[in-house]
């Protein structure tokens, strides 16, 4: 990632968000390739992962489709001219709103995760003489071995359908008269870096469709979801995911027949090392035993630390590589005790006015940001 010079500094009122839009470009690039190992893979973006207008631009000209959890999303994707079929929208509370949005603009699917979600947009599709296809959310009973906050894929979490409810529900989707199934979906979690997981995963499926098949119940569409993790203690060194090995994965494992398109939801791993959070130190205050940089950035402006104990490369900017080195505890000005970034960091010796990046920040940062405290939302600016 090119970070911001001296020059550019100058001109950004900090905290905010810098992306590397040529490092987007090359991820992108990386992803195309690597996918193209099956002529039958469709990827799509993950837009809760940073639905910044400018991004969606970049990221459609790729020609992916677009994953969405929102109405609001979805119209971010109409927005952006992704191709209306090639939007996917999940979500396990889907207002009646959201599932009318989805109709109307004829979106590819609804990723459907209840019963009861099944009925009303099967209710909804009727009344606008409608036909919405769809594919079933199974909870496929996988740990992935991420956070708890991120799992998606066990029985407790609040997301997709139980396998001990699926013939059942598959049975009634069938019946539906303004519903058409034409797929599976599933999704285990995020942040994963042991590909392992994904080749449960593909077992997973391989017996559910074989199961199904038995029955005489064919799935034109498979969804593994995404997923895949990046990497956030080297960020600069590891640029890019490895994507070719992921589709790799499933490519090895997972069996489709000739006429099943393979969906994939990448979000994190497409844009989450090309951004970074820049912000100002304000103050350096010394206790006892610790030592604090106090910068204008703090969880309102990228909550994963406090939220999900995450760890993000901290560097600093325009330093002269002769600095002697301290140790910071890097926090925010929030009124909260979690408002840290870091503890413990070395870094070339911090002043009042001096500027670091928060790397690896490109997803879930900008898209989560909050005005607690009142405080503004942060700026954002693209190097092209």
């Amino acid at each position: 990632m090119k970070l911001p010079d001296d020059r550019q500094l100058e001109h950004i009122a900090t905290p905010a968000y810098y992306y590397d839009t040529v490092l987007l470009r090359a991820t992108l690039q990386a992803v195309v390739e690597a996918a193209a190992v099956d002529p039958r893979y469709r990827v799509h973006y993950a837009i809760k992962a940073n639905p910044r207008s400018r991004l969606l631009e970049i990221i459609k000209g790729y020609r992916l489709g677009a994953d969405c959890v929102s109405g609001n999303e979805v119209k971010a994707a109409l927005a952006a001219e992704f191709t209306p079929k090639k939007i996917f929208f999940a979500g396990v509370g889907k207002t009646d709103d959201d599932i009318l949005t989805g109709l109307r603009a004829g979106i590819g699917c609804f990723n459907v995760e209840s019963e009861q979600e099944l009925i009303v947009i099967d209710r909804l599709a009727r009344q606008e003489n409608l036909i919405a296809e769809i594919a079933l959310r199974v909870n496929p009973e996988i740990d992935a071995h991420t956070h708890r906050y991120i799992t998606t894929g066990l029985s407790e979490n609040k997301f997709g359908i139980l396998l001990s409810q699926l013939d059942r529900i598959v049975d009634l989707a069938l019946s539906l008269k303004s519903c058409r199934l034409i797929g599976l979906h599933f999704h285990i979690g995020s942040q994963i870096r042991e590909l392992d997981c994904f080749k449960l995963l593909c077992d997973r499926i391989n017996d559910l469709t074989a199961h199904f098949g038995s029955k005489g119940i064919h799935f034109s569409s498979i969804n593994v979801g995404g997923g895949l993790g990046i990497n956030y203690d080297d960020p600069l060194g590891e640029p890019i995911p490895p994507f070719a090995e992921y589709f790799k994965v499933f490519h090895n494992n997972l069996r489709l027949s000739s006429d099943q398109t393979l969906h994939f939801e990448l979000g994190r791993s497409i844009v989450g090392q090309c951004g970074a959070l820049i912000s100002k130190v304000l103050y350096i205050k010394e206790g006892d035993t610790r030592r604090f940089a106090i910068i204008d950035a703090g969880m309102t402006d990228l909550i994963r630390p406090a939220l999900y104990q995450a760890t993000h490369s901290i560097v600093a900017l325009g330093k002269h590589p002769g600095a002697p080195i301290r140790k910071y505890d890097i926090v925010g000005p929030v009124c909260e005790s979690s408002d840290v970034f870091a503890t413990g960091v070395p870094m070339p010796e911090l002043q009042r006015g001096d500027y670091v990046a928060i790397l690896s920040a490109g997803a879930y940062g900008e898209a989560m940001a909050m005005r607690y405290n009142l405080r503004d939302l942060p700026g954002a600016f693209l190097s092209e």
